[in-house]
């Protein structure tokens, strides 16, 4: 089997190319959940798969991101293919703490697997580390058992997990796991 290679570039997203923060979600699979654990010192966690036909593709709710009102609070970043097509998103947002909100990461479906979304959060250390943050931190579903390991795998680890979140909404029965990635 062939290896394919795709070429692309991170860029900071400003005003010159600010549509491109409207990059549309795409379906992702949902196959599993993580079940984070904690001994009251440190975290580990449990997954289990779905049965196959159990197993089901999702897609978040576009949001429509305006740059001129966000620009301030927040940090963009571009993955961009060879024909300067925007293919990976990565949006930061300042935070009171120590730590800058991944509140966004997504690379078109065509395009993951590639180490696109990894570079992606290079880049948003990159940003942290300019604006004196020691780190970043993201929320994800305990469902999304991909972006969760995906996490995991670029060096980010649990600090928390909030099964109230969902109550009394159509997504009751999720819940959240905080991921913190410190930077050295």
């Amino acid at each position: 089997m062939r290896e394919i290679f795709i070429m692309y570039t991170i860029q900071r997203i400003t005003e010159e190319n600010k549509s491109d923060i409207h990059l549309l979600n795409e379906p992702f699979k949902i196959w599993g959940r993580m079940t984070p654990l904690f001994d009251g010192k440190a975290w580990s966690y449990q997954t289990k798969e779905l049965p196959q036909e159990k197993q089901y593709e999702m897609c978040f709710p576009d949001f429509e991101n305006n740059y001129d009102e966000m620009k301030s609070e927040y940090f963009f970043a571009g993955a961009y293919d060879g024909q300067g097509t925007c293919i990976g998103l990565a949006v930061y947002k300042n935070d009171w703490f120590d730590y800058l909100y991944l509140d966004d990461l997504k690379v078109n479906g065509s395009h993951r697997g590639h180490g696109i979304g990894k570079t992606l959060i290079e880049e948003g250390k990159k940003i942290a580390l300019e604006n004196g943050y020691h780190g970043i931190y993201t929320i994800g579903q305990d469902n999304n058992l991909s972006a969760d390991l995906f996490y995991l795998k670029n060096g980010f680890e649990i600090g928390g997990f909030n099964t109230q979140v969902y109550k009394g909404t159509k997504q009751e029965g999720k819940s959240d796991i905080y991921f913190y990635l410190n930077i050295e």
